[in-house]
């Protein structure tokens, strides 16, 4: 079974206390997303020994709002501890961890990363990004909160897997059970199926009450497919929110599930769009359904663009301002700059 060592880092405080709050007596959301970034989780790598840019596109997404003139909105958290070797105990067995602590071969490197001290340092802090920004929208729920961060819902309890070498997602929530007896769901718009959850459901003891059965949200189908079988699991997941079964939401929305991904293409950029919309629109309907905010946390997972990685951090900060545009009262004009793939590269 996965350890315990250092899940509850707080006395546990019952979800009637939380409900209960101050925090919980506000309808409106904030005006700005608080943001879960610290230069230590991004890895600086070396294109040609890595595939995978998701290590660097924090930094990088970042930047672009910048030069978009739309940084304003992010509220920036640096100031959160890392992960220890204790909190990976959590989902992983004992010989992985110790294994990536130490840059043992080839355990270190199932995710086809390099391995350096770089690389795991940048790792105890994007899963402690997503741990502590749940947290937050959970404390104070009309904040939405956001991790900058990928490379979690592939690996599995025994070693990473593709270009996950952690499962942050399995993590975070047994954190926040252990601390809240709270339960989530993730909406795992990647491209690609999330596999981390549900393959941790045998050694991770209480996580099918920390994140129930069906609530890893993964998506099937191709364009109005894709967008209907959001549209169902919406309705899914709602009636366990009603029924209090639910009390927190993250969104990763994946940019590989774009058709002109280099791994992904479930929709064009119309429908990866509109997802969007969808979704941050019931998030609305939900809060006044609720007569308070629910917590939101939104991720980043895939984008893959050899010919374009702007395009990958254009639909990102889509989805980013369609959110601050729904439920944070902001004007913004940003239009989405996303290429048709050059196929020659």
């Amino acid at each position: 079974m996965g350890g315990d060592a250092n899940i509850c880092l707080l006395p546990n405080i019952s979800h009637r206390q939380i409900t209960q709050t101050k925090y919980f007596d506000a309808m409106n959301r904030s005006s700005t997303i608080k943001t879960f970034f610290n230069e230590k989780q991004v890895l600086e790598i070396d294109s040609a020994s890595n595939y995978s840019r998701s290590p660097l596109k924090p930094k990088l997404l970042m930047e672009y709002l910048k030069t978009n003139e739309l940084i304003s909105y992010f509220e920036i958290e640096k100031n959160f501890m890392p992960f220890s070797h204790e909190d990976f105990l959590i989902a992983h067995h004992g010989n992985y961890v110790e294994a990536m602590f130490a840059g043992l071969k080839p355990f270190c490197e199932y995710n086809g990363l390099t391995w350096s001290e770089q690389f795991l340092e940048s790792l105890t802090y994007t899963n402690s990004s997503l741990y502590h920004a749940i947290r937050q929208s959970i404390l104070e729920p009309q904040q939405i909160t956001f991790s900058p961060t990928s490379g979690f819902h592939h690996a599995t309890p025994s070693g990473g897997r593709s270009f996950c070498s952690f499962s942050g997602q399995v993590i975070a929530s047994m954190k926040i059970y252990s601390e809240f007896g709270f339960s989530g769901a993730y909406l795992d718009l990647d491209g690609h199926y999330g596999n981390s959850i549900p393959d941790s459901y045998s050694y991770v003891k209480d996580l099918d009450k920390a994140i129930p059965v069906g609530c890893n949200v993964n998506l099937y189908g191709y364009g109005k497919n894709y967008i209907t079988d959001l549209e169902r699991n919406l309705e899914f997941l709602e009636q366990k929110i009603l029924k209090d079964e639910l009390h927190y939401l993250v969104f990763a929305h994946g940019a590989d599930s774009h058709k002109d991904d280099d791994l992904g293409g479930q929709v064009n950029t119309e429908e990866w769009l509109e997802c969007c919309h969808i979704f941050y629109k019931w998030i609305g309907q939900l809060d006044k359904k609720l007569k308070r905010p629910i917590p939101l946390t939104l991720s980043l997972f895939g984008g893959y663009r050899k010919d374009d990685y702007e395009s990958v951090l254009s639909l990102h900060t889509s989805d980013l301002v369609i959110c601050l545009s729904t439920l944070c009262g902001s004007d913004i004009r940003y239009q989405s700059k996303v290429k048709p793939k050059n196929n020659s590269i």
